[in-house]
């Protein structure tokens, strides 16, 4: 079964292509018009599109006409999913998310999970036992961070990432944008290790994962066996959309 799934976010579309688990084929930064011509180009049996941005509905009834199977929506409080959702408001719940914690599951049946999701947020998700979401924090990413100390001071400059992102940090900027880009990012940093240390604190095997845009980042700067995957939310979708066409 060929399975071909989208995960519309805030900052750009992005797409996984599985030959039954295995992933073919991904990318990032596609159009509507170049959604469609993916779909006909790879010819899935099945198709799935999340969104946390516009309605799911805006992209899906283009592609029904060219797909013999089904065309999911997937929507966090209704879908079916292969483990539970202990989350309370489910309908508020972000599909990145829900799809991330059914990835982590997928891979570790048997185990807890703290997802570390660094994208436009930071999202730090637990997943109980390989089989249940339990919920987790939601943070201002790393570009969101430098845009709000520009956009809410009168004088502070719009700092950017740096070019090389595994290059070491100064603990002391020494001028206005080394300081912004030290508490930034040295910041951030020590708040995602703070966090995985709570976590361990109360689950001594936990397994962490680190997905998202700013994974590389993050990965040489986390504290402890990190597993680096950074289609997690591709493959979660795609579990999803097997499990709802197998179901």
């Amino acid at each position: 079964m060929r399975t071909l799934v989208f995960d519309i976010g805030n900052t750009a579309v992005k797409y996984g292509c599985f030959e039954e688990d295995g992933l073919l084929e991904a990318g990032a930064g596609l159009t509507p018009e170049q959604v469609s011509a993916t779909v006909a180009r790879l010819r899935p049996d099945h198709v799935l599109v999340a969104s946390v941005a516009a309605a799911a509905a805006q992209w899906t009834t283009p592609l029904r006409p060219l797909v013999t199977g089904r065309v999911l929506e997937f929507a966090p409080a209704t879908t079916a999913l292969p483990i539970q959702n202990a989350y309370a408001t489910p309908h508020t719940l972000g599909a990145d998310r829900l799809a991330a914690a059914v990835g982590a599951a997928w891979l570790r049946p048997a185990g807890d999970t703290l997802i570390v999701d660094a994208g436009t947020a930071i999202k730090c998700d637990w997943v109980e036992g390989g089989h249940t979401f339990r919920g987790g924090s939601i943070a201002p990413g790393l570009r969101m961070r430098f845009e709000a100390l520009h956009q809410f001071t009168g004088r502070l400059p719009l700092v950017e990432m740096p070019a090389d992102g595994q290059a070491p940090l100064a603990l002391t900027g020494d001028d206005t944008q080394s300081a912004i880009r030290s508490g930034v990012l040295n910041g951030a940093v020590a708040e995602v290790n703070g966090l995985i240390e709570q976590y361990r604190a109360f689950s001594p095997q936990l397994a962490v994962v680190l997905a998202g845009g700013d994974a590389r980042f993050f990965q040489p700067r986390l504290k402890g066996h990190i597993f680096v995957i950074p289609e997690l939310v591709l493959l979660g979708l795609h579990r999803i959309l097997v499990h709802n066409v197998e179901n």
